[in-house]
């Protein structure tokens, strides 16, 4: 693939970062990543210092946004959540639209870029993942996310743009949305009044502790004093005590609210058939995965009582071949395997295989509250009220709900 060099670079990189290579080069790199990184940490607080103080331009459009984003360099379990929003908030008769930038996927050819900028002079208008009715990408030309959250929300509308701002104009003018959620929009700035939800995964809330690029930190650590809800993920009622004060230390006025991934069922990716998910209880499964953490997939199938016999690792956003699907299928199978299981991210990226010898399956999972009898959907609810309330009260709420919810 066309694509590989890159992804080989990238996975040095990343193992260089986490400190899994050792040596004089690993070492060099390290000392040049970590000078980059304090360049780096300066340049983003100049950028919302320039914000804060509106040097730089706001925007408003004038209706609900919300932002759902994280600190860190995926994993934290966003596009869940994403989902789990606008599922509640379009049940609860809003017209919702989801504005991602859509990481990964195929832009428009430079020449015809070039020519709608200089020549035609035209903005191009974000691109319609869906409007709402109808699928109008496949995963390549949308992104990964975008492509899932269209596939599973049908009365949703989802737009691709790098600018939200004009994404936004559009999504209220074009189809008349009352509703905005940002996928992935902790970083973006520009637009104006909105909820910011911040997630922080469990298990590994701030990644190595470093920032870009010598670590997986998108923002220094105190600029979680931007979250006005915060959703601690990945949760497994275990203690997080430790975890909060340290998020209390940059942030003392969101309400932190602990969920948990839980698995619904798995789903041959070909035939569209669902296993209910004892159907792994010692089982023999491969797993094949191309996400930030495939630590946690595979420990989320040995919960379920599978027995991973093979697994492959791909770099995150890694679009597969039918050669690496076919050698990840013979593999399971020539090991004993009784199916190849991966996830539903991973999913929309695989190619169409003409075998049907070894069923391929994705686990299907949504986002559930912890230690609360609120449901996610009035846990929505509540916080897209917040949208209106001025930002004294606000802070007043959050610390009264907060306190409810202790």
């Amino acid at each position: 693939m066309a694509n590989k060099p890159l992804e080989q670079l990238e996975q040095f990189a990343i193992e260089v970062i986490l400190e899994r290579r050792k040596g004089l080069s690993a070492g060099l790199l390290l000392i040049f990543l970590n000078f980059l990184s304090r360049i780096y940490c300066q340049i983003m607080r100049l950028r919302w210092w320039l914000y804060e103080k509106r040097l730089a331009r706001w925007h408003s459009v004038g209706c609900l946004a919300i932002s759902v984003g994280n600190l860190t360099v995926g994993g934290t379990g966003k596009t869940p959540i994403v989902e789990q929003f606008a599922r509640s908030l379009t049940q609860a008769g809003r017209r919702v639209a989801i504005l991602s930038r859509g990481y990964k996927s195929t832009p428009k050819p430079l020449a015809r870029r070039w020519w709608d900028k200089w020549v035609k002079r035209v903005k191009a208008p974000p691109r319609i993942v869906s409007d709402g009715k109808s699928l109008l990408l496949d995963s390549a030309r949308a992104g990964d996310e975008p492509y899932m959250l269209a596939s599973n929300l049908r009365d949703v509308v989802v737009l691709v743009d790098k600018d939200r701002v004009k994404s936004a104009l559009y999504a209220v003018e074009q189809f008349g949305v009352d509703t905005l959620l940002l996928d992935d929009g902790y970083q973006y700035f520009p637009l104006k009044e909105r909820l910011n939800v911040l997630l922080v995964d469990r298990e590994s809330p701030f990644g190595n502790e470093y920032l870009l690029p010598r670590g997986t930190l998108r923002e220094p650590h105190d600029h979680l004093k931007r979250g006005d809800v915060i959703f601690v993920t990945k949760c497994d009622g275990s203690d997080l005590s430790l975890l909060k004060e340290r998020i209390r230390k940059y942030n003392r006025h969101a309400e932190i609210i602990e969920c948990a991934h839980h698995p619904l069922y798995l789903q041959d990716l070909y035939t569209g058939e669902r296993k209910p998910l004892d159907y792994l209880r010692d089982r023999q499964v491969g797993a094949l995965a191309g996400i930030a953490v495939p630590q946690s997939f595979e420990q989320g199938l040995r919960k379920l009582g599978g027995k991973i016999i093979y697994s492959r690792h791909y770099a995150d956003h890694h679009r597969f071949s039918e050669q690496e699907v076919l050698n990840a299928i013979n593999r399971t199978r020539t090991r004993g395997g009784h199916a190849l299981i991966t996830t539903e991210k991973d999913a929309v990226r695989f190619p169409r295989v003409n075998r049907h010898d070894l069923p391929v399956y994705f686990l299907r999972v949504e986002i559930r509250l912890l230690n609360t009898e609120e449901s996610f959907h009035d846990c929505i609810m509540r916080i897209s009220r917040l949208h209106n309330v001025p930002v004294d009260e606000k802070r007043l709420v959050l610390d009264l709900l907060a306190g409810s919810l202790r």
